[in-house]
């Protein structure tokens, strides 16, 4: 019971062992990133099966610039983008309907001096009216090119708490901006910025809801629109460790680059689409039912949709999304305070190690295969449904990547430890089975199946084999004479003689008492003699240690059986040897007889 336990915890040891070295290659970059990468995968999994148990907000409605709406700007009005009292005039309508915002998720960054003063209608209408959000972008463009400006002071946004977080964040860093109109710049405050990042393969999972500009600090335009909607503090924000406090209490977590993850609502369409054109048609009939149903008391995105307009994005669900889509989801992640939560690395090597453990009890108590490997597949299967769990109902994103691999390795290394001990074991408990203990020579059984190994084989490829028979000279009166302890050191001093005095290819056996046996692989008869020769003088000038620290000499007489010369079964081949042996013996010990 006592050699079971230690056993298995040598095991354990072991695998745990094999485990850390291998943890040991996760903080390599480059695996890092890779495993990155897949987890990030696993995360878009988990979106689109929770998708369908989320209902996006019905009061966030996309009017959209779509294929069809493009070709219907350009037949009507012949250019694209067109002149600003466009929007001015499309913005009005839909204020009539008592909208909760307008957000256009266009860029208005220059003066379009041929359109007379279509700027000027667009600059007049915002400032007339508190709930129109425009956009601008930040980039990193060479100042040579464009020098940056200095924003107004109405934009920035004070951080307290943590500001140190965001400071050294170099993703949300950028060194220029695309000015909007100077009448819109400095004639509302309903500005925000629309960068958007992606991840490594290309994917919008994050969103930037802060942005460093010349170290002072800007809102992304729909963070700036969503705390106007909770009616929140946007002025001051308060960052607690790596996350946003709003002034209600609630929290956006952030990762290390200052991102917040969304919680995706479906792919594209997923909001209200009202395409452009249909709007236009409606404004143009003077259809004030249609505008009142599909724009009062709604969140109104303005954006574009039409693939030749280049604003499309890749996102968990979909690979196509419109990218004023995504803004709407980090809308509705806002209102409905829905972000996911990244756990940290630690906390996924915490959660891999007991994972780990766990498993390894299981591999360890188990004694069937099969069920230690069904035990170990059901504990990925509960863990990667515990995943999805947690981020529906907790909103966490428990990492699956790390966690798994590591049980799969667990799994793995255990059972090649396993068979690495087995195949010790056994070849230990062969070796035990077929070696005499006092001389560490091959006992007899072994030795009768080898006999039957080697004329068979003989008999098969015509190749000779020899037997040699030894017997140490006057052996009964040395153990009178010295005692049968020293006897035992002379028996395994001469095995260790004859040892070093043949092939490795060939079988030294203990026959019995005082006689050993030697077969000789693909040896014939001058070659055999050869060897015993050599034997015989090895032992006969080596000095033996005995059992009482003296020591003394013994010689020895060999007999020599050829196959198939002298015989072709086991039995001849022994019967021949001893007789060759006993004329040694007859004709004064010490010396090696080849014939009868």
């Amino acid at each position: 019971m006592k050699d079971k336990l230690l056993k298995k915890i040598k095991t354990g040891l072991l695998v745990l062992a094999l485990i850390l070295a291998i943890i040991s290659v996760f903080f390599i970059p480059q695996v890092r990133d890779f495993l990155a990468e897949i987890e990030n995968k696993t995360f878009d999994v988990r979106q689109s099966i929770l998708a369908n148990y989320k209902k996006p907000n019905q009061d966030i409605v996309i009017l959209a610039i779509d294929d069809a709406s493009y070709e219907h700007i350009i037949s009507e009005y012949g250019a694209w983008p067109m002149p600003r009292d466009f929007w001015a005039h499309i913005a009005e309508k839909i204020e009539k309907q008592n909208p909760k915002a307008i957000v256009f998720d266009l860029l208005f960054v220059q003066n379009f001096k041929a359109y007379g003063n279509s700027d000027s209608a667009l600059v007049n209408t915002v400032k007339s009216n508190d709930n129109i959000y425009l956009s601008m972008n930040f980039d990193n463009q060479n100042p040579e090119v464009r020098k940056p400006i200095n924003l107004p002071s109405t934009l920035e946004t004070n951080i307290t708490g943590n500001r140190k977080f965001l400071e050294n964040a170099e993703d949300v860093k950028y060194t220029n901006v695309r000015p909007l109109l100077n009448g819109i710049l400095y004639g509302t405050k309903n500005i925000g910025f629309i960068n958007v990042p992606r991840n490594m393969d290309g994917v919008t999972r994050n969103y930037y809801p802060l942005f460093n500009y010349k170290n002072k600090f800007y809102k992304h335009l729909t963070f700036k629109v969503g705390l106007d909607l909770l009616h929140l503090d946007d002025k001051n924000i308060e960052i607690k460790g790596k996350n946003i406090i709003l002034s209600n209490g609630k929290k956006i977590p952030l990762d290390e680059k200052g991102m917040a993850t969304l919680n995706w609502y479906g792919g594209a369409m997923t909001y209200n689409y009202v395409p452009l054109w249909e709007v236009d048609k409606a404004i143009k009939n003077k259809d004030g039912a249609f505008l009142k149903n599909t724009f009062k008391n709604k969140i109104v995105y303005i954006g574009t949709s039409a693939t030749s307009l280049s604003d499309i994005k890749s996102t968990p669900l979909s690979k196509r999304v419109p990218g004023v889509e995504t803004h709407a989801t980090f809308l509705n992640n806002i209102l409905d305070d829905n972000f996911i939560n990244k756990t940290g690395p630690y906390i996924d090597l915490i959660i891999a190690f007991i994972l780990v453990i766990l498993t390894g009890l299981v591999i360890v108590r188990s004694k069937s295969v099969p069920k230690a490997a069904g035990l170990s597949v059901g504990i990925i299967a509960l863990y990667t449904l515990l995943t999805i769990f947690v981020m529906y109902f907790f909103n966490i994103w428990i990492g699956i990547v790390l966690p798994v691999t590591m049980v799969i390795l667990t799994i793995t290394v255990s059972y090649a430890v396993k068979y690495i001990i087995t195949s010790r074991d056994y070849e230990h408990t062969y070796k035990l089975a077929v070696t005499d203990g006092l001389t560490d020579m091959y006992n007899h059984r072994y030795f009768q199946e080898q006999m039957k190994l080697n004329i068979e084989h003989s008999k098969r490829y015509g190749s000779p084999f020899s037997l040699i028979m030894v017997d140490i000279d006057f052996f009964k009166k040395f153990n009178d004479k010295y005692g049968h302890q020293s006897g035992d050191a002379v028996l395994r001093q001469v095995a260790q003689t004859i040892k070093k005095n043949i092939r490795s290819t060939d079988i030294p056996c203990r026959y019995g008492g005082e006689e050993m046996s030697v077969i000789l692989t693909n040896t014939k008869k001058e070659e055999a003699i050869v060897v015993a020769q050599k034997i015989c003088e090895a032992v006969r000038i080596k000095e033996f240690e005995l059992a009482t620290g003296d020591w003394a000499h013994v010689t020895i007489s060999v007999g020599v059986a050829v196959m198939p010369d002298n015989s072709e079964t086991t039995e001849g081949l022994i019967e021949y040897a001893d007789k060759c042996l006993y004329i040694a013996k007859e004709n004064g010990r010490n010396q090696v007889v080849s014939s009868i």
